[in-house]
């Protein structure tokens, strides 16, 4: 039984690892690359949700990863590129990565938009040499369901992130256990 659970997770860690090295689908090659591909995906997030759009005009910095890639088989990870737009300029590049073990199978790509509604927020980003996901500031996954009931008045968090563009078939896209870095472009 541990000959066929070692197996297992050999297999599980050189899938994740083909799948989620480093590829032009997942790792942008330039600084101007990367940020139309975050200019086009923001405005497919706006096409798809008016709250995201409204979200958007209310946001200090919106830190968007055009495309993530997931994939796993027990043992899995995730990584991606983003760029950060203020005032709807480049300024910076992220990337943004996890790994994982547990019961899972399968891959897809998605991406995600994090709204930073505030300086300290953006402060926190610049400032610290990665950002685990659930330290520092408060981050809020928005669904459908939230992004109805979300107005100027109920957003008190720093951070809101709105996945996007999902596709493949793995459960879940999330962000916990997720760092992001810095990165120079």
């Amino acid at each position: 039984m541990t000959t066929l659970r070692n197996w297992l997770v050999a297999l599980g860690l050189v899938l994740a690892t083909t799948l989620i090295g480093p590829s032009h689908s997942a790792i942008a090659a330039s600084a101007s690359e990367l940020s139309t591909d975050g200019k086009a995906a923001l405005e497919r997030l706006y096409a798809q949700s008016e709250k995201a759009r409204k979200l958007g005009q209310e946001a200090r910095a919106i830190l968007v990863f055009p495309k993530i890639v997931k994939a796993g088989f027990v043992v899995g990870g995730q990584s991606g590129e983003g760029v950060l737009f203020i005032d709807g300029k480049p300024a910076g590049y992220y990337r943004i990565s996890a790994a994982s073990i547990g019961l899972q199978a399968g891959g897809q790509t998605f991406g995600y938009a994090l709204f930073l509604m505030n300086d300290s927020a953006i402060g926190y980003l610049k400032e610290n040499n990665g950002w685990a996901i659930g330290t520092g500031p408060n981050v809020v996954v928005v669904d459908e369901g939230a992004a109805a009931a979300a107005n100027t008045t109920t957003l008190k968090n720093d951070v809101y992130a709105f996945p996007f563009d999902q596709k493949g078939l793995m459960a879940g896209v999330d962000l916990e256990g997720s760092k992001i870095s810095a990165i120079h472009k």
